[in-house]
């Protein structure tokens, strides 16, 4: 066992080495978490903005029409301060380092946040249609109120929608800190750029990834392990490309089909069963099982 002086050398040379690795030839090396946007303060400006959401299902106190306001306004006060300042600092943040894909010029953050507020009676119209959706599409879902508290799809599907309206306003790096925290936290990694329709619905969900590009229309349905995802991308100048696959409404598709490629289109009402692997379009109303097309009816 070492002892009280040998032990304190050895942490003061490991504290020396951590720091002389800081030499700047690593990506990581960044020093200035002052000016980044802090994650901790995005997720919980991100729960105000769900506790507005869900407000009877986040309080903590009874609530009445007569202090409905008074709860909705102390978590949108909150959740604006903290939101501005972060979008601020990874505008600030963006500029300074020439990134010319940030196209929101410094000082929209306050703009951007009373846009995204202004939205919320539109995004809980398609919140609710989503979680009718689970709470239709899943037998085993005994009342919507355990659909909101205890289904993940949920969780990642919220995180979307309000990180996508940032996304689309042009913000960077909090759209992603949201959708990969809810990634974290249940497992579906949903990316802030996907457009998805109304009255979606992800059983299960673990697994399941959508990519940026990814178009999903109306009632549509996925199962865990699903990948939406893109071909290898041989050039970084293909990124901004449409890579990920279009769903059309209506469709189904079960556990671990992986659909890939930014030409491939699933066609509406179509069924793709379990682990079926697609690079290309299959039209609607089909039927895909196995390892590719097939039983299309």
């Amino acid at each position: 066992m070492a002892t009280e002086p040998k032990r304190f050398r050895e942490l003061e040379a490991a504290i020396d080495a951590v720091v002389a690795s800081y030499g700047g030839q690593l990506e990581i090396d960044n020093l200035e978490s002052a000016a980044l946007p802090n994650k901790r303060t995005v997720i919980e400006a991100l729960e105000h903005v769900k506790s507005a959401i869900f407000v009877g299902f986040y309080a903590t106190q009874a609530l009445t029409r007569d202090n409905l306001r008074q709860g909705i306004a102390e978590h949108l006060y909150a959740g604006h301060h903290m939101l501005v300042d972060q979008i601020e600092r990874a505008l600030t943040y963006d500029h300074r380092m020439g990134r010319t894909s940030c196209r929101l010029p410094t000082g929209s953050g306050e703009s951007v946040v009373l846009s995204l507020f202004a939205e919320l009676p539109e995004l809980r119209r398609l919140i609710n249609a989503d979680v009718r959706a689970a709470y239709e599409g899943d037998p085993a879902a005994r009342n919507i109120e355990e659909v909101v508290f205890s289904y993940p799809s949920i969780e990642a599907v919220v995180a979307y929608r309000i990180a996508n309206r940032l996304h689309r306003a042009g913000v960077p790096m909090i759209p992603r800190i949201i959708t990969e925290h809810a990634h974290a936290q249940t497992g579906i990694d949903i990316s802030p750029g996907a457009t998805i329709g109304e009255r979606f619905f992800i059983d299960h969900g673990t697994g399941v990834v959508i990519g940026e590009t990814t178009e999903i229309g109306n009632d549509v349905k996925l199962y865990q392990g699903v990948t939406l995802g893109a071909l290898s991308v041989p050039h970084r100048d293909e990124v901004r490309k449409k890579r990920h696959p279009t769903i059309e409404d209506g469709v189904t598709i079960y556990a671990g089909a992986t659909i890939l490629g930014g030409d491939t289109v699933i066609g509406a009402r179509s069924i793709v069963g379990g682990n079926v692997w697609l690079t290309s379009s299959v039209p609607p109303d089909s039927k895909v099982f196995g390892r590719g097309r097939g039983n299309e009816g």
